[in-house]
């Protein structure tokens, strides 16, 4: 049997070889996961830390620029960088110094200041939507966008695309199968149905959009301009387009999560392809690595937003509660950390570099798959770029999940991990970041086409 081209045996002999490796190079990460068992669920802070390639988890003791160290000193290219949330590199210069610069005059305090007024402005500038929000998180500020759009329209239901990513929102956690939206598989604790007030369709088509908002009761379409978490999906020549156009036919919002598409540019999609959105949320990098997220919206929004405000204290008969915000969003150092970071971290030169990296590794990648003679596609967004196990890029979620093999994957992954070299979990995406140098591309290219031949040699 063979895996996209890998047969199945060699994948199994290379991933017991590379598991046993690691156990035998990292005796610090191995004791360490041992101690972290006795006090933390599944040995991990976040559960989801355990879901590696790695037997056990991968313990770091430092990060600066595009390099980590781990507790048994080995030093590692990071092509992963937090899955976005450290995009511009591990604690950037001026976020350095920006942290040490607030640590002494005050970390929350629930007022504003001169900081946070900056932030808008520059957001403002940037994206081209004149009023901004804070949050901590994307999830965060997806959720209270969905508030408000709902509020704004009088309507329920949230349109999303099968397999999106927008964090741990309710809204999200959903499936288009067989004609119809279900439960995401895998829920913990899902006590209400979200398909009564959520509906999925394939991304890229457009007759399953319109049908869907001719039904006249979608209050938004939540998307990513292109899908980065079910494996990158990009979208259609004009299908954003006519996505803009078909929302506002139907009196219904659009809302463009840009926390991945950043990539793509200063200004992220909404700016390189002028997409013109209702709302823009954004979280992960906004602040250099620190918590942080933001949500930006029209004019039109804001006076929308008032009137909705207004008629919900009049239906509560005082101030109420929004049902928004958390004592810690917008604090101070956040605040003093996002203006640093769009001040002089996530810049157009940052981009002007970053982007040829990933351009050249696209290019690397597609040349190495050639050469082992692989039916795989490489997908590119800005500075992020995939490996696809399949023929031609996917145009939908299904698609790009039926091009998953975990077991190849996760074997690739450890080979890297093994050699010092880390891309983010679950596929096979990589960033490149202001610090990325063409040897360290070189590299990731020379040990994956070592990976791919010693498959070939297990398989011969």
């Amino acid at each position: 049997m063979t895996v996209s081209g890998i047969a199945e045996q060699a994948i199994d002999v290379l991933a017991a070889r590379e598991r046993q490796r690691f156990l035998d190079d990292n005796p610090a990460s191995v004791a360490m996961a041992k101690r972290a068992r006795q006090s933390l669920f599944d040995g991990v802070p976040m559960h989801w830390m355990s879901d590696w390639s790695t037997p056990v988890p991968l313990f770091i003791e430092q990060a600066q620029g595009n390099r980590f160290t781990d507790l048994d000193g080995h030093e590692y290219i990071d092509f992963c960088l937090g899955d976005t949330g450290s995009m511009f590199g591990h604690s950037p210069a001026p976020i350095a110094k920006a942290i040490a610069e607030q640590a002494g005059r005050g970390l929350t305090t629930m007022l504003p200041g001169e900081d946070a007024v900056v932030c808008g402005e520059l957001l403002a500038a940037r994206f081209g939507l004149p009023y901004w929000q804070f949050a901590t998180t994307a999830t965060d500020a997806n959720r209270f966008v969905l508030r408000w759009v709902r509020a704004i329209t009088g309507r329920k239901v949230i349109l999303v695309f099968d397999g999106c990513y927008h964090g741990t929102v309710d809204e999200a956690m959903v499936r288009y199968r067989d004609g119809r939206t279900v439960h995401r598989a895998g829920l913990i604790g899902q006590a209400r149905n979200l398909t009564q007030h959520t509906r999925a369709i394939p991304f890229n088509d457009l007759p399953a959009l319109e049908a869907a908002l001719a039904q006249g009761d979608i209050a938004a379409l939540l998307c990513e301009p292109a899908m980065t978490n079910i494996g990158m999906v990009l979208p259609d020549p004009g299908f954003l387009e006519k996505a803009r156009e078909l929302t506002r036919r139907y009196g219904s919002l659009m809302v463009v999560d840009e926390t991945h598409t950043i990539s793509t540019g200063p200004g992220g999609c909404t700016r390189a392809w002028n997409l013109e959105p209702d709302f823009l949320t954004l979280g992960k990098p906004v602040a250099g690595g620190v918590p942080c997220s933001v949500y930006g919206f029209t004019s039109a929004m804001a006076q929308a937003m008032q009137l909705a405000r207004k008629h919900a204290q009049e239906m509560v008969h005082g101030h109420g509660h929004s049902g928004m915000g958390t004592t810690l969003s917008a604090n101070a150092l956040a605040m003093h950390c996002v203006r640093a970071n769009l001040e002089a971290v996530m810049t157009d030169a940052a981009y002007a570099h970053m982007i040829p990296m990933a351009q050249r590794l696209a290019s690397g990648f597609r040349d190495v798959i050639a050469r082992h003679g692989l039916a795989w596609s490489v997908t590119q967004l800005g500075a992020r770029c995939e490996i696809q196990f399949r023929v031609q890029p996917p145009r939908n979620g299904a698609e790009a999940e039926a091009a998953f093999h975990d077991s190849l994957q996760m074997a690739l992954h450890l080979y890297l991990i093994n050699r010092g070299i880390l891309i983010t979990p679950f596929h096979n995406m990589t960033l490149c970041c202001p610090d990325t140098r063409t040897p360290d591309i070189d590299r990731l290219l020379s040990t994956l086409d070592d990976a791919l031949g010693e498959l070939r040699s297990l398989a011969a």
